[in-house]
């Protein structure tokens, strides 16, 4: 609790600070804390991924420091020209902190190691402090295009011959920061309303894989045939993960591609939907298997149950999408 507490806190005191170095601080604070909370005693993969995040963060870190010592003498980094080496080895070190693609070997292997919890961390909470930190110095430039068109390229091509499920949403997670970085673009709301979609059905996903304590494809298969409502949870929360209408994912999508056709970033467009697809393809097969190939019928008695308040917060937020034209009105 302690340590989840001083986590919350950190990245807290990075998105209010008011000075570069006050958000570095808040950076190594919410580092330093989160090493406990993934690392555990009974298990050697927790620690070899506590370590190399531990390595790769404080990497990033010092490259973040380098390039604040060196803007020092300059009144405020922001008035730089946007394609300045200082702010693109700034946005390097902040690419690094949350695992945007080319900067992300580190992400699929460091949460293969995880529980399914410290995923949840790594997936959700993790990415908040260096994207806010990212949106107060980010404009269009080749060098964030490159960042975008990479983390789509990468998330969605990675992830068709995983069988990991941890790896899928690590990759899948790739993915989603090009889509987050590309509505950071047009406006903070979009990215404050995906980032919060995003978290929603990652929370819901995966609560249910660590209600069954499934790790790779081959569980997900047999264990679903054992609670046919969990099944249907689960590929509904898929395919909205994947941004297929009518269910929630799909609306901060509609949003960004909406408002990057208006600021006619049209060729950056058609590259987010056409590797998106290549996401949903991976998230349609692992349907596909689950309710076609693999059906068994079984008379056995589910071995897990998920909460009232689970499948009700899997309901409510698969069916979000209609009230998401009222939304839309007041954006």
């Amino acid at each position: 609790m302690l340590f989840l507490n001083i986590v919350l806190f950190g990245s807290l005191l990075s998105i209010s600070s008011y000075s570069w170095l006050s958000m570095w601080m808040g950076l190594e604070i919410n580092l330093l804390s989160i090493i406990p909370l993934i690392s555990k005693k009974d298990s050697i993969y927790p620690a070899e991924s506590a370590m190399k995040y531990f390595l790769t963060q404080t990497m990033a870190s010092i490259v973040m420091m380098f390039s604040i010592v060196l803007s020092l003498n300059i009144y405020d980094i922001t008035t730089l020209d946007m394609t300045s080496p200082l702010i693109m080895i700034l946005n390097s070190s902040l690419f690094i902190k949350m695992g945007a693609a080319p900067f992300h070997f580190w992400f699929p292997e460091i949460l293969d190691g995880l529980n399914w919890l410290s995923c949840l961390i790594m997936l959700t909470w993790q990415k908040i402090a260096p994207m806010v930190i990212l949106m107060f110095n980010i404009k269009m430039s080749l060098f964030i295009l490159m960042i975008i068109l990479t983390s789509t390229i990468i998330g969605s091509l990675m992830s068709l011959n995983q069988i990991s499920l941890r790896k899928i949403l690590a990759y899948s997670s790739i993915n989603h920061i090009g889509w987050m970085i590309a509505s950071m673009m047009v406006s903070n709301y979009i990215w404050i309303i995906y980032f919060l979609i995003y978290s929603i059905i990652s929370i819901n996903i995966v609560l249910i894989f660590n209600n069954m304590n499934i790790f790779y494809m081959k569980q997900l298969f047999k264990s679903l045939n054992k609670n046919k409502l969990i099944k249907y949870l689960l590929m509904l929360n898929f395919l909205s993960l994947g941004g297929l209408p009518p269910f929630i994912g799909f609306y901060p999508k509609w949003l960004t591609i909406n408002f990057l056709v208006e600021k006619n970033f049209i060729f950056l467009s058609i590259i987010l939907i056409i590797f998106t697809m290549i996401t949903l393809f991976v998230y349609l097969r692992v349907t596909f298997y689950a309710l076609t190939i693999n059906v068994n019928e079984t008379v056995m008695s589910a071995k897990f149950n998920l909460s009232f308040y689970t499948m009700m917060f899997n309901l409510i937020s698969l069916s979000l999408l209609f009230m998401c034209p009222l939304m839309f009105n007041f954006i």
